[in-house]
């Protein structure tokens, strides 16, 4: 389905320690941390649905269940931290967020050889006289009241 997105040998060995062990839920073993850090970082880089998560990552729901249960639990901000700590970085650049990247007029529909927006003055030029009480005659605005 696509390629597969791994860590080296020297990656894992810094990332798997900072992972929690997992316990199985019932009767069944927990999975290897290795399989499902793999699969949330196939979601991450290529922005797809969990439900499209190819099969050599384990099925979708348990990477998801797994990841949520990281989420709640801090765990990728420890983890950031700790790896911040190791290469001492500044941690004020850590994430680029979407809503400070701007998309190409492509990418949100734009359709091609937009009208530039009509000044005030123009559009007050073309528009008819509106029948407020300002523009009638002082004679008729009496009669109203």
């Amino acid at each position: 389905m696509g390629e597969r997105i791994g860590l080296t040998e020297d990656e894992w060995g810094i990332i798997g320690t900072l992972l929690p062990s997992e316990r199985g839920r019932g009767c069944r073993p927990a999975q290897d941390n290795r399989l499902y850090f793999e699969g949330m970082m196939w979601i991450a880089r290529t922005g797809s649905q969990w439900r499209h998560l190819p099969d050599e990552y384990g099925k979708w729901n348990s990477v998801f269940r797994r990841y949520r249960r990281w989420v709640t639990t801090g765990v990728f901000e420890a983890m950031l931290e700790t790896l911040g700590e190791m290469v001492a970085r500044d941690a004020t650049a850590d994430m680029i967020d979407s809503t400070v990247v701007r998309a190409h007029h492509c990418a949100v529909g734009i359709k091609k050889g937009l009208r530039k927006p009509r000044r005030l003055a123009d559009r007050e030029a073309d528009s008819a006289q509106s029948s407020t009480p300002a523009a009638m005659p002082k004679a008729d605005r009496s009669a109203l009241s």
